[in-house]
């Protein structure tokens, strides 16, 4: 086993419409969660492809990121493994495309549309404390352009050596 220390990256959109917001209802091993449609960064994929993705696995939905919203760390103690695991998460908004009527990804009970005031109301439920911060730093305004974020073609199959 390697000494290296390495965050887990994932990625996670968050999407608007009429002042709703896009979550999944999730079961992890804390309980049945909320969470914006999220999820690790695979090999071989850019963060915009693993934003992308894992947004239409949790909601079928297809999904065109647009801005990053900000770069996230958070610490969590899993209940499962009682080991603590670092998390680096970019965040996404975009437009969502059309419901493609996929099943959802293992795991995922449902998605539902919640406002910021449904969603202030069930914090102790959200899978990470990043939930909320990402939708407050969204309703700030907070946006980068996805020209911020470079991947460089080693990363996606093209690597030369």
């Amino acid at each position: 086993m390697s000494d290296v220390w390495k965050p887990s990256v994932t990625v996670a959109a968050v999407i608007e419409r009429d002042g709703r917001f896009l979550l999944v209802e999730e079961e992890t091993s804390d309980g049945i969660r909320f969470n914006q449609p999220a999820g690790h960064l695979d090999p071989n994929e850019s963060l915009i492809q693993a934003v992308s993705r894992e947004t239409m696995e949790e909601t079928a939905h297809e999904f065109t990121p647009t801005a990053l919203i900000g770069m996230y760390m958070s610490r969590y103690v899993s209940s499962r493994t009682n080991q603590q695991v670092t998390y680096l998460r970019f965040a996404f908004c975009g437009e969502v495309g059309r419901d493609l009527q996929l099943p959802l990804d293992t795991g995922i009970l449902r998605t539902v549309w919640m406002t910021h005031e449904e969603l202030l109301a069930c914090e102790s439920k959200h899978r990470s404390p990043l939930v909320m911060r990402c939708i407050d730093d969204y309703l700030a305004g907070q946006r980068s352009p996805l020209s911020t974020i470079y991947t460089h073609p080693s990363v996606i199959g093209e690597f030369r050596g």
